[in-house]
């Protein structure tokens, strides 16, 4: 009976030897697998994409949008509030100066000047009438007063004659005292007559004045009125192309609404916009780079808008070439603003493979083998991408996005 169990306890031994020991075969088959893989792999040279390492220029640029604008564009507002009664031309049409773009229905706004005018005149009649009424006011109170003069030297005589007559024995001095105080209430009535003069002419030329005011607002508004219906007739200033018409026949349009663009086509500018984030490395003067399809032009910024909206800055950019055959009205281009620049250093076509981070991992191909590199980047570009080190002019580098072989020290390119 001892026996038997020695002999289970055995096995059973032996089983977990076994257990162990195909265990520990797998964990190593594993390892040497892992290690085989971080050591060597192999790519298609189809599914990659490489480029030469070469001595250039390179320009470090941050990326924005820009829309090509006319570099001089008219625009034409309604003077009135109208409508729209014809349309004459259509955008992309060429115009001269002084030729009608279209016109408007200014039947509402000359009742207006008519009205204007003759409350205008009403208002002139009314002033005419007021000096009338006034010059007559004034010289009935001047006659008033002559009259008071006359009559205080006719009283002073009184006096002189009393005061003679009471020395001749023929008068008493009762007689004297009326006749002093007559004399001094016909001064009196003559002052107080005299301040009413003064005080009537100040009244007439703030009366006046008030009215000559009211009839020079009155005056201004028919002009300005007149001067708006001239401009209904629209017409262009200068020679160009119209870029866009309001062509809503009958369409009622308000004071100041725009009614057409006219655009001189032989010089354009960039309007750019970009993340506010960059804000701080944005300013006049700084070089820009403007992309349409495979073509590149050069230009300056030259004005930043102050203000911010929606997290997006604006700014303007003179292009060296400003009649370039590609540039079209409203057109979209790639902007790149130019913040530091290098000459005659190494640099490599941009592509996936580089993370925008100064220090990372590259694959260099050589002999039908991938060698991993660790190098130093620089500035950088759409298109390129400096290489401080560990390279050369020359070298053949994986521009592909390498990530998935990030554990793999070398590469076997199957053709």
């Amino acid at each position: 009976m001892d026996t038997a169990i020695e002999a289970e306890v055995q096995l059973d031994k032996r089983k977990k030897i076994i257990i162990v020991i195909l265990f520990s075969v797998i964990l190593l088959g594993c390892a040497w697998f892992l290690l085989r893989y971080s050591v060597s792999s192999s790519v298609k040279k189809s599914s990659i994409t490489t480029a030469v390492v070469e001595t250039g220029n390179i320009e470090n640029t941050i990326t924005a949008t820009g829309e090509i604008l006319p570099e001089f564009e008219e625009i034409i507002a309604s003077p009135i509030n109208a409508s729209v009664q014809n349309v004459l031309l259509d955008a992309g049409l060429p115009v001269k100066v002084g030729q009608s773009v279209l016109t408007l229905d200014k039947a509402a706004s000359q009742t207006e000047f008519e009205r204007l005018k003759f409350g205008l005149e009403s208002k002139q009649n009314d002033i005419k009438k007021l000096r009338l009424q006034l010059d007559k006011s004034f010289y009935d109170i001047k006659s008033s007063n002559s009259i008071k003069q006359l009559r205080i030297n006719s009283l002073q005589a009184d006096v002189e004659n009393t005061k003679r007559l009471f020395k001749a024995g023929g008068g008493t001095r009762e007689d004297i005292e009326k006749a002093e105080l007559a004399l001094k209430v016909a001064t009196l009535e003559k002052l107080q007559l005299e301040n009413e003069i003064k005080n009537k002419q100040q009244t007439m030329e703030v009366e006046m004045r008030e009215a000559t005011i009211a009839a020079a607002i009155q005056q201004n508004d028919l002009s300005e009125l007149e001067r708006k219906l001239k401009l209904a007739n629209i017409v262009a200033s200068r020679d160009g192309v119209v870029t866009w018409l309001n062509k809503n026949i009958g369409a009622t349009v308000r004071e100041g609404e725009t009614l057409a663009r006219i655009a001189n086509l032989s010089s354009f500018k960039v309007q750019g916009t970009i993340s506010d984030n960059y804000l701080d490395q944005l300013h006049n003067g700084m070089y820009a780079i403007i992309r349409i399809n495979e073509t590149q032009l050069r230009g300056t910024v030259v004005n930043i808008q102050p203000a911010v909206q929606n997290g997006v800055a604006s700014f303007n950019i003179q292009l060296e070439e400003r009649n370039n055959k590609l540039l079209r009205p409203n057109l979209k281009a790639d902007v790149f603003l130019v913040t530091a620049a290098k000459t005659n250093v190494l640099r490599v076509a941009n592509g996936p493979a580089f993370k925008g981070i100064a220090t990372q991992d590259i694959f260099v191909v050589n002999n039908g083998k991938a060698e991993k590199r660790t190098v130093h980047t620089g500035l950088s570009n759409f298109d390129f991408v400096e290489l401080k080190d560990n390279v050369k002019a020359g070298d053949v580098i994986i521009t592909s996005d390498m990530e998935q072989y990030k554990n793999t020290k070398e590469i076997t390119i199957n053709n």
